[in-house]
């Protein structure tokens, strides 16, 4: 079964690689970025998790993406949501804004991926959380591989 806000189908642009819920969904009340939202089918989940009092910040460096999650936001009838231009290495939100900072199958993408991470520390509060579902691999990717966009967009 799959699952309906308001008629809006959530699923329909999914192209996470797992569940970065796996550890548990937002708290009431938790502020979330989610880190490269795409169409903002993880960023959807954590709003209805976080609530009203709850605020969810999905952060994508493609205005295509971001027109598409605030669509499907406004669509769903989630109000706790908003989306945000910016790069992973560059994330656009206060120092400490966050409680939680989720990312399904992005960060793997990012060819800076410690100034990622710099910035997911930069925007958690202390004792916030991260959840981050990817994928990994064992060893360094060629210097040529980084600069080839193709491999990096699909």
């Amino acid at each position: 079964m799959r699952t309906r806000w308001r008629g809006f189908l959530p699923t329909s642009s999914f192209a996470g690689v797992a569940n970065p819920f796996h550890w548990g969904l937002p708290r009431p009340g938790d502020r979330v970025i989610d880190v490269g939202s795409g169409a903002g089918l993880d960023s959807m989940i954590a709003a209805n998790a976080t609530g009203q009092e709850g605020s969810v910040v999905g952060v994508d460096m493609t205005p295509e993406m971001l027109e598409r999650a605030r669509a499907g936001a406004r669509e769903a009838g989630i109000g706790n949501a908003e989306f945000r231009h910016g790069l992973a290495e560059e994330l656009p939100a206060e120092d400490g804004w966050a409680d939680l900072v989720i990312s399904n199958g992005v960060i793997n993408l990012v060819p800076d991926k410690l100034g990622a991470y710099r910035e997911i520390v930069r925007v958690l509060r202390s004792g916030g959380r991260v959840q981050v579902a990817d994928i990994c691999v064992e060893k360094p990717v060629p210097e040529s591989a980084l600069r080839d966009i193709d491999l990096w967009t699909g």
